[in-house]
C-alpha cells in the first residue's frame, strides 16, 4: 500500500511537472476583430491575453487559467495540470499519514519489551530486543533517532500540503483561480471605493460545485474546453472577467504615485545599508526588487511602511517596450510634485474618475 501511494504521488507529480499548464499561442487574437477592445495585449507575447490567462515572469509566456507558479514543480499551475497538481496535494498527506502510522507502531512495538520502570526511574534499553525471536532488522538508538525524525517529516508534511490541498479545493469548487479570486476581491474594492453601485458576478461559476468539480477533474484526465473559450453562467458576458480587469488597470494607474529616486538601490532583497528595519521587514514575496539609479522615476501603486511596489518609467523606444516592475525601500526615493501618472493631484478628482 505505501508503494502503491508512492507510485500515485510521483506520477501526478511529474505530470504537473512536464505536461505543464498550456500556454497562450504566440501572436494569439480572437476570432472577432472587435473583441479585442476587451482584452489585455501582452507585450512579451506579442499577442492578447485569452479570457482567464495571465503572463508569467517565471515562465515568460501567457499562461491558460494560470493559478500560480509553484516552484516545487519549477512550472505553472494552469488549465492542463491543475488536476494533477490537486491530486499530488491530495495523495501526498495522505501517504504520509500512512507512513507515519508506521513509525508509530514500529517504535510502539520496538519500545514496549525494552522499557522497564523502576520506583523512581525509567530504563530503556536499547542493545538488543528482549523477544524471541529477534527482528530482522535490529532497531538500535540510530534508527529510533531516524525514525523519530521521519515521523516529524511526514507529519509537517501532512500539515503544510494538506493547507495547500484545501486552499485549491476551495477555489475549484467555486471554478476559480488563486488570481481570479484576488481579482474578484479587488473588483469589490474598486466598486467601494467608487460608489459606482456595479454588482460585479464571476462569469466562470457554473452554480453547482459538482459541475465547478468537473472542469477540472474528468474520467479521461484531459480538461474540458480548449483553454481559451470558456462557458459563463447566464446573465454574463464572456469578456466580464476580462473587462474588469481592464478596469482595475486604468484605477491602477489613476492611484499610482510618481516617485524620483534619490539613493541608488542595487536591487538585492534584504539590503543591508538601507537601514535595520528595511533589512528586517522584507516582502515575504516572490516578486522581483528592482534596481535604482538615483534620478530614476517610478510610478508607485502600493506600498508597506518601509517598502514599495512599482514601475519604473523607462524611454520604450530604448528599451523594447520592456516593463521593470519590483519592490524598492521606501527611504530610496521621494514623492514627486505632482502625486498622480495623470498629473492630477486632487484626490477628490480621482475618485469622480
Amino acid at each position: 500500500m505505501l508503494l502503491n501511494w508512492t507510485v500515485m504521488i510521483l506520477y501526478n507529480y511529474f505530470s504537473a511537472m512536464f505536461v505543464g499548464p498550456g500556454y497562450v499561442p504566440l501572436g494569439w487574437t480572437p476570432e472577432k476583430s472587435q473583441d479585442c477592445m476587451y482584452l489585455q495585449y501582452c507585450k512579451v507575447c506579442q499577442s492578447y491575453k485569452a479570457p482567464r490567462s495571465h503572463h508569467c515572469r517565471k515562465c515568460n509566456r501567457c499562461v491558460m487559467k494560470m493559478d500560480h507558479h509553484c516552484p516545487w514543480i519549477n512550472n505553472c499551475c494552469g488549465y492542463q495540470n491543475h488536476a494533477s497538481f490537486t491530486l499530488f496535494l491530495l495523495l501526498a498527506p495522505l501517504g504520509c499519514i500512512h507512513a507515519s502510522f508506521i513509525f508509530v507502531m514500529t517504535m510502539y512495538t520496538q519500545l514496549y519489551n525494552r522499557i522497564s520502570f523502576g520506583w523512581s526511574s525509567v530504563k530503556i534499553d536499547m542493545s538488543a530486543a528482549k523477544r524471541d525471536p529477534r527482528p530482522i532488522i535490529p532497531f538500535g538508538l540510530s534508527a529510533f533517532a531516524a525514525s523519530l525524525f521521519a515521523l516529524g517529516l511526514a507529519l509537517g508534511t501532512t500539515i503544510a500540503v494538506g493547507m495547500l490541498f484545501i486552499i485549491q479545493m476551495k477555489v475549484i469548487l467555486t471554478n476559480k483561480t488563486s488570481i481570479e479570486s484576488w481579482i474578484e476581491e479587488k473588483a469589490k474594492d474598486r466598486i467601494q471605493y467608487y460608489q459606482t453601485g456595479e454588482t460585479f458576478i464571476f462569469p466562470y461559476d457554473m452554480g453547482s460545485k459538482w459541475k465547478n468539480f468537473k472542469q477540472v477533474f474528468t474520467w479521461s484526465g484531459i480538461p474540458e474546453g480548449d483553454g481559451l473559450d470558456w462557458p459563463v453562467r447566464n446573465g454574463c458576458h464572456q469578456y466580464s472577467l476580462t473587462i474588469e480587469q481592464l478596469k482595475q488597470k486604468a484605477d491602477k494607474r489613476v492611484r499610482s504615485v510618481r516617485y524620483r529616486a534619490v539613493e541608488d538601490y542595487s536591487g538585492v532583497c534584504c539590503p543591508v545599508t538601507k537601514g535595520v528595519k528595511t533589512f528586517f521587514t522584507t516582502p515575504c514575496t516572490e516578486e522581483p526588487r528592482i534596481a535604482l539609479s538615483k534620478g530614476d522615476l517610478i510610478l508607485a501603486t502600493r506600498g508597506l511602511k518601509h517598502w514599495m511596489y512599482g514601475e519604473k518609467i523607462l524611454d520604450s523606444a530604448a528599451d523594447g517596450g520592456i516593463r521593470e516592475r519590483g519592490w524598492f525601500p521606501r527611504k530610496c526615493v521621494e514623492k514627486c510634485q505632482y502625486d498622480s501618472e495623470t498629473d492630477q493631484p486632487v484626490d477628490g478628482e480621482k475618485k469622480n474618475r
